[in-house]
């Protein structure tokens, strides 16, 4: 270990260039799981938030909140089904959004609820929302009157709440009769009808299983499908594409990472074989020289992902809020496990070669 300390910093640029990839590998992981972290979390908050445990949907919406009606009747029949405790009104308007002040027309979407929303305060009165504080970055502050839809209808911003936002488009949670008027203003062939709303979330009681509850709403109803609320989100149109496109980005990304450790290492220990030889020849064991591999990749390694997150903040910085990346800790956690475990697999290649090594053959090779 002394060994291999002492080695980096005698003879630190012959390791600047491992060091600089994997640093700009560590920022391309770390960018693109929090693009991956920024489009999922901004598309799916509003369903994330509900603490209720199913939404229900019409049968023929095809999973979305957008296409799904359920009327007052409908609702009715739900709320007989045993084990149901309890239910929530649930329905979304994208629109555009004027604000104060702007001239650019900001994405958003209106959210009619009836609450049971973490971290979404009780409906305020009509004609007022509680907006999501990315509409902070499109000039919204509290107090402004934003004009929504066509027709521009007037809607004050009482107070702000944090990751509620549905497919990367501001949220504005408005008691249902605004939501209602803003619909039938914007998309009137999507108006719903008093006392409907788009889909109907569900408390289930305590003592009540969910997936039998799940299946009683829907034979009870006869026209809706009910899911549970990861599968709702899940449902959101892109989400499971996005993850599995970026994820197969990032599984190859720590492939290369390896690849870079290995090939460095390789040719690192065949440039110093009779090195390696002489100190086997002197009293060294295999045991102390893979422990000096093991302390320059753990090093290298550290150095690079310090450097790369550094990187990576900074970009995130100046990078426009518009662009929807959302470094977070447990990604941060995630990058750095991946990159040492990528780091010390493609190190272990050399190791062989390392304990193979005869001092004698060594040696005369070096002369």
């Amino acid at each position: 270990m002394t060994l291999g300390l002492r080695e980096l910093r005698r003879r630190f640029r012959k390791f600047l260039p491992t060091t600089a990839a994997l640093a700009l590998l560590v920022v391309l992981l770390l960018m693109l799981g929090g693009l991956l972290d920024g489009l999922y979390l901004g598309s799916t908050g509003a369903l994330r938030s509900q603490r209720s445990e199913l939404a229900v949907y019409s049968d023929d919406a095809r999973d979305s909140v957008i296409r799904s009606r359920i009327d007052p009747a409908t609702r009715d029949s739900i709320e007989s089904v045993d084990g149901v405790e309890a239910t929530y009104g649930f329905g979304v308007a994208l629109v555009g959004a004027r604000v104060p002040g702007e001239t650019t027309i900001a994405d958003a979407a209106v959210i009619g609820y009836e609450g049971n929303v973490d971290g979404v305060p009780a409906p305020p009165p009509p004609g007022k929302a509680w907006a999501d504080r990315s509409l902070q970055a499109d000039g919204v502050h509290e107090g402004d009157v934003v004009r929504v839809g066509p027709t521009r209808i007037p809607i004050e911003v009482v107070g702000f709440v944090r990751d509620t936002n549905f497919l990367q488009q501001g949220a504005l949670w408005v008691e249902p009769d605004t939501w209602r008027e803003v619909l039938s203003e914007s998309r009137p062939g999507a108006a719903v009808e008093d006392g409907a709303f788009q889909t109907v979330w569900v408390d289930v009681a305590p003592d009540a299983d969910t997936a039998a509850v799940a299946r009683a709403i829907d034979e009870a109803t006869g026209t809706t499908k009910t899911l549970t609320r990861q599968e709702a989100v899940l449902a959101i149109p892109g989400i499971k594409e996005q993850k599995s496109t970026f994820t197969q980005i990032i599984g190859v990304t720590f492939f290369v990472s390896g690849l870079v450790v290995a090939l460095f290492f390789a040719l690192l220990t065949l440039e110093r074989t009779a090195m390696l030889g002489v100190l086997k020849a002197v009293g060294a064991s295999s045991r102390q020289l893979v422990a000096t591999l093991g302390t320059q990749t753990v090093v290298i390694t550290a150095l690079a992902y310090l450097i790369g997150a550094l990187i990576a903040i900074g970009m995130t910085l100046v990078i426009p809020p518009q662009v929807p990346i959302t470094l977070t800790a447990s990604r941060a956690v995630f990058v750095a496990i991946g990159v040492f475990v990528a780091a010390l697999v493609g190190g272990a290649i050399s190791l062989r070669r390392i304990i193979r090594i005869d001092p004698a053959s060594a040696i005369g090779t070096g002369t």
